[in-house]
């Protein structure tokens, strides 16, 4: 598939000029205020090795991408973030969920 075609879906091939295709892209929301967001914090195993998973962040992704930074340094481990979500290596849910909560997150899980 070319790249001027990737992210439509539904439609192969339309002869309507006036056409508009649907797009798998993922909307991006303004980013929430940290009292107003209650992230789910959780510990799971990801290829045989324990990560902890920070889901239902409600932002832009660079505001996704600065939040894991900091988690990272803070904990001093690696990790990634995709598909909303953060994941950092190990087991470090309290560590995490006391960090979250001194930016004012609220967590559950």
């Amino acid at each position: 598939m070319s790249n001027k075609n990737k992210g439509k879906k539904g439609i192969v091939y339309s002869t309507n000029p006036a056409f508009k295709y649907e797009s798998d892209k993922i909307e991006e929301f303004e980013t929430r205020a940290p009292s107003l967001q209650k992230l789910y914090v959780r510990r799971e195993v990801r290829s045989g090795k324990p990560t902890t998973v920070i889901k239902e962040f409600i932002g832009s992704k660079e505001d996704l991408k600065d939040l894991e930074k900091q988690i990272k340094q803070y904990c001093g481990v690696g990790g990634s973030s995709k598909d909303g979500e953060i994941l950092i290596q190990g087991e470090l849910m309290d560590k995490i969920k006391e960090f979250l909560h001194k930016k004012g997150y609220k967590t559950k899980g």
